[in-house]
Parts: C-alpha cells; structure tokens; sequence
C-alpha cells in the first residue's frame, strides 16, 4: 500500500454481501476492504462473480443481502446515478467513449461546463490540466478519439470519471487487447490514480498487469471469496485458488491477516 494505513478505515467495506437472480446464486457472503491510495485486483475464472460485483459497486444491481460501508457509513447503491454522485466511478470494458468527439467533448460528455452556453475555453483548460497531471500521452485534446490508439483512449476513459472527483475508481479490464507498450502506458495510469489518493479496484485476467500495480489481490471463485494474496504470492498458489485447487471456506480469517493492524 502507499502508505501506513494502520489507524484509518477503509473506504469502502463491503460485509456478507450476496446477490441471487432466481434460483441462481451469482454472489455469496462477499467480503471486501479497499482504502485509500491502494490498487485491489479482483481475479477469478469465467463466472466468479467479478462482474455481478463490480455491477453492485457500481449501483447496476442491488444486493439480495449484506451491508456496504462506503466512507465509514451504511449506503445503498441503487442506481448508477447514486453510486457516481457518492463518489465510485467505473470504467466498463467498452470505455463508452463517442469515436467522432474529440477529446475535450468526451471528457465532459454529460458533464459540460455551460453557466450560460458551452464554455470550450474552460473545458479545454481542464482537460489539459488533468491530462498533465496524468502525464498523459494525448498528441491534442482536440483529437478525434476514433483517432487514438487503445492505450490512449483508455486514458481519455479514466481522465473522463476522474473529473468527478471520485474516491473509488474501477476499471474493468483496462489492458485487455492492448500492445506492450500500451499497456504499460496504462499501467503508469493506473499507479499515478493511486498516487492521489484514490482506492482502485482493478478486474483482469493478466497476472503480470496484476502484479506489476496491484497492493493485494482478491481472488473470487463460484461467486464466493477464495483468499487475499500479495503481489508476492507464488503463481502456484493463485492458479490454485482462481481454479479451485484450494478451496478457502475461511477466507475471511486470511482476509484479516492481510488488513491493516487496526484497520
């Protein structure tokens, strides 16, 4: 983690957390911390339950039972409008990005600055503002995105939700298809969000991305916990969990020995 986080809570807490559709029980007894300015990668196999989570963090789905602290108090996502303005912002595998807008207008896209009529000016002074800070590589804000590369437009995707001022940030498999180069460029991305102080959960099924920015590694299987390793654990010991080699029906006391004393 980036720093001690002994004497803090984390920001989001999630406790008993399950979700049913019919008979189906996508989700069971869910446990999940993420504190300020750490990376948690979410790992598990084809129908894990990552993306039923990530729908509820995100106010898509509605638990069927279990609690969410978000900023040490009880919340109830129930729409995405709901979990935006509390401060969880998500970005999905699509990016959802607008391909004949340039940059500028994708980063404000719903969000314009407009007292009396749109304010380019100032729209434009932000996104360059952010993107520095980002140390992003975008050629010009006023780039037709249908023009940039996939490593690019990822940024243009998390810059977009940082605008919010979010304190959680999910990314949804931000590396998937991208070259060497791009996906290391998004890697830099992902630790500089860290860097101010945000909470990142981060979905994928690459396990080098996962090891070169993550601070704990959560590993779902069948929709339940199956351990909290470090980027250190050996890869027989993940591929054992994400598969279920190992079954940890007491994850939830190796989850504690990964906390933060006190936390």
């Amino acid at each position: 983690m980036a720093e001690n986080e002994s004497s803090r809570e984390p920001i989001l807490k999630l406790r008993g957390v399950s979700k049913q559709f019919g008979a189906v029980q996508a989700l069971e007894d869910i446990e999940l911390d993420v504190f300020a300015g750490e990376v948690v990668a979410l790992v598990g196999d084809n129908g894990a339950g990552k993306s039923t989570l990530v729908k509820i963090l995100a106010g898509v789905h509605q638990p069927t039972s279990g609690s969410i602290q978000f900023m040490n108090r009880p919340v109830a996502l129930d729409s995405p409008g709901k979990a935006l303005e509390m401060g969880i912002a998500t970005v999905f595998q699509d990016l959802s990005l607008c391909e004949n807008l340039d940059v500028v207008a994708n980063l404000f896209l719903g969000h314009e600055l407009s007292p009396w009529r749109l304010d380019e000016v100032q729209m434009e002074v932000r996104a360059w503002t952010l993107l520095r800070e980002l140390a992003a590589r975008i050629p010009s804000v006023r780039e037709p995105v249908a023009s940039l590369s996939g490593g690019q437009r990822q940024t243009v995707a998390i810059a977009r939700s940082l605008l919010l001022d979010p304190r959680i940030i999910m990314l949804d498999e931000p590396t998937a298809a991208l070259g060497v180069a791009q996906t290391a460029e998004v890697l830099n991305l992902i630790e500089r969000v860290r860097d101010r102080g945000l909470g990142v959960i981060l979905i994928s099924h690459n396990m080098e991305d996962v090891r070169a920015v993550a601070d704990r590694i959560v590993v779902l299987r069948l929709g339940r916990n199956n351990g909290i390793f470090t980027p250190e654990s050996s890869n027989a010991e993940l591929v054992a969990a994400i598969t279920g080699a190992t079954e940890n029906s007491v994850s939830r006391r190796q989850a504690r020995k990964l906390e933060p004393t006190g936390a």
